[in-house]
């Protein structure tokens, strides 16, 4: 099959699974390294016109990160559309068996059975902490509702203040983040690229997780080992 990928944690799940089977890709798409295909836009303004051109039998999206306009565009063009919701992670193992089905793999691959695995064997945590989790800067913005990495760090003992948020990314001031007073503040580095010196400086006087954010937010071959790195960092920031 001929697949196009618009979400970069799929992107690498096809690629890890049927190499070559991917002949465009978005822009953001990072994982694989060596991953070679068509780049066909961002996952916000994908170029239609491009996609189309490359005939893919597949073209995969997320009800999330891609635009419905774009995903209607392309079906109008008579393009095939699979479209994932990921909300947890049981919902993110079941939708990856999905994609990688559509997309004709014969059996499941060895590395979802590992991360099956390895969220199935997690111990219950020791003791819970409460954090708040900025994903953006100018403005402050923070995981709220029903998010992907909301369940992922509540399954590592990490409860997010804003879990009931009417809104799933609610913008919110700094000032009140700080007066939530958290056990700690989760800082991913990406959508933004929190570091060491662009991010803890606003919460000088609580402790700062630094985590990689393809850890906390992709699914796909990740999920194999973001228990183990993210439990890590998690762990060091609360010492």
């Amino acid at each position: 099959m001929r697949i196009v990928s618009l979400v970069p944690s799929l992107t690498e799940a096809v690629a890890v699974t049927l190499p070559g089977a991917l002949v465009g890709v978005t822009d953001w798409c990072s994982h694989p390294a060596d991953l070679s295909a068509a780049r066909i836009g961002g996952t916000k303004n994908p170029k239609v016109d491009r996609i189309v051109s490359l005939a893919p039998d597949l073209v995969l999206a997320n009800e999330e990160e891609n635009r419905a306009a774009d995903l209607d565009a392309l079906r109008a063009a008579g393009l095939d559309v699979l479209v994932t919701e990921v909300r947890s992670v049981p919902q993110a193992l079941a939708e990856l068996a999905r994609v990688l089905t559509a997309c004709g793999a014969p059996a499941r691959p060895a590395w979802l059975a590992r991360a099956e695995a390895a969220w199935a064997s997690l111990p219950a945590p020791a003791e819970r902490a409460t954090a708040v989790v900025p994903i953006w800067r100018r403005p402050w913005m923070v995981l709220g509702r029903d998010t992907f990495a909301g369940d992922v760090l509540a399954r590592l003992g990490v409860d997010h203040l804003h879990a009931g948020h009417p809104e799933r990314y609610p913008r919110v001031p700094l000032e009140e983040l700080r007066a939530a007073a958290p056990d700690l503040v989760v800082l991913p580095d990406e959508p933004y690229r929190f570091t060491a010196d662009d991010g803890p400086e606003a919460f000088w006087d609580l402790p700062c997780a630094l985590v990689s954010g393809r850890h906390l937010t992709w699914y796909g071959p990740s999920l194999t080992q973001a228990p183990r790195v993210l439990a890590g960092a998690l762990r060091a920031a609360r010492r």
